[in-house]
């Protein structure tokens, strides 16, 4: 396989330099490749889609099941060791290594909080340091940071990060080279502590003025208005270096319930959503986010029954996927909220967010259980293999572009030297 994607790599490279009329240097630049450290040397986000396919190949090629399996999740401390908080535990090593997590989401209790600013952030980096260390596949390190209320690294007040007001706020302005600073200001500061993820920005339109989940975090009730704002804050994250989230997709700016305490049903029709709140996602997904979270509200006039739109086929994969051509990363979000724990366990609904198209899932109620039902699945022909390369693909091409799987490992050495 590795020899097969070499040769493919050279034999694209000598046609394009024959078709540009430099016959001459064909030779020379077939060695150049085969031996030369010119893909080490590129930058990430720049590789062309035949050589990211190769070297997403490359390190599926080398990953067992359980490995893969692993990477279609993102985990919280307490599902590694329910006892660790700030540092790295003999427990958290072990399950890391047998499970391989995708990712790991930080809250604020896992930040120290004393009056040295200095030593909270040397202690939050030698932890995700260690964390890293003992993944094979380098993890998603991520955060909620949206500033306002949702920002856990800048509320905890001991990491020295700006604490920026409400995106409502910010919208409020109308300038949305505003949400680009908050994006690249996030962006700069959380890298520096490790994170690569942010489960930002909100791409919610905020038309309901009873929605308590929402609310604030929204950029506005104007749709064009949030869509400039997502994509600036889009930007803003991702060229300093941290991967951009929009949510809560289709968007659940307009209903008047939370989902974190229950059902909760979005009564809109498709023509609604298309209109309005797909304006924001849309301008996100043109920017080039690296991943859409799926929402936990049903929407009945659309998919006729009440399963979460996060569980539904023809939400995520019709309409997300397809309708809306995104091809990064679809996330869940949290499954541990009571609109999913109330109606269906942990091992259920995780292989229902892989059929419906989900790539990774946020925060099960139960790890271990979860991970089994998954692997289960795949052994008993619900799922298949080639659905867990796929969402894996996705997962790895995403760890490459942004520099968290690095040309330079091991993953990757025998195809980039």
């Amino acid at each position: 396989m590795r020899r097969r994607i070499r040769a493919a790599v050279c034999c694209l490279l000598a046609c394009l330099l024959l078709l540009s009329g430099c016959g001459q240097e064909i030779r020379d630049s077939v060695d150049h490749a085969e031996n030369s450290t010119s893909i080490l040397e590129a930058d990430p986000e720049s590789l062309d889609d035949i050589t990211m396919e190769g070297l997403v190949s490359e390190v599926l090629g080398e990953m067992t099941l359980e490995q893969k399996i692993g990477q279609l999740f993102i985990v919280s401390t307490d599902s590694l060791d329910f006892n660790a908080e700030t540092k790295m535990t003999d427990a958290m090593k072990t399950n890391i290594e047998k499970y391989q997590p995708g990712g790991v989401i930080f809250f604020s209790f896992n930040l120290t909080n004393t009056n040295k600013v200095a030593n909270n952030r040397k202690q939050l980096q030698r932890f995700i340091r260690k964390m890293q260390k003992n993944s094979t596949v380098p993890l998603f390190i991520s955060v909620d940071e949206e500033g306002g209320t949702v920002a856990r690294i800048a509320n905890s007040g001991g990491m020295g990060t700006t604490k920026f007001p409400s995106m409502s706020e910010i919208g409020a302005t109308g300038d949305a080279s505003q949400a680009y600073n908050v994006g690249a200001t996030i962006g700069q500061e959380i890298s520096a502590l490790g994170f690569n993820l942010n489960f930002a920005p909100v791409a919610d339109i905020s038309t309901n003025t009873e929605n308590t989940e929402i609310g604030a975090r929204s950029f506005g009730s104007d749709p064009a208005l949030v869509a400039d704002m997502v994509s600036e804050e889009v930007r803003g994250l991702q060229e300093n270096g941290v991967s951009a989230t929009l949510k809560h997709f289709p968007g659940q700016g307009d209903s008047g319930d939370d989902t974190h305490k229950g059902f909760v049903n979005l009564d809109v029709t498709i023509d609604r959503l298309r209109d309005v709140e797909f304006q924001p996602f849309e301008a996100g997904i043109d920017a080039g986010a690296d991943l859409v979270m799926m929402s936990h509200v049903a929407v009945r006039n659309i998919t006729q029954n009440e399963v979460p739109v996060s569980l539904s086929s023809l939400m995520v994969t019709d309409i997300l996927r397809e309708e809306l051509q995104f091809d990064g990363v679809i996330i869940t979000d949290a499954m541990n909220m009571k609109i999913i724990t109330k109606f269906y366990d942990a091992g259920e609904a995780a292989v229902m967010a892989i059929e419906a198209g989900n790539d990774m899932i946020l925060m099960p109620d139960d790890f271990v259980s979860a991970f089994e039902a998954v692997r289960d699945a795949v052994e008993e022909g619900r799922l298949t293999e080639r659905q867990i390369d796929q969402a894996v693909s996705r997962i790895l091409t995403v760890k490459i572009r942004r520099g968290i799987l690095p040309l330079t490992s091991p993953l990757l050495a025998d195809i980039v030297q």
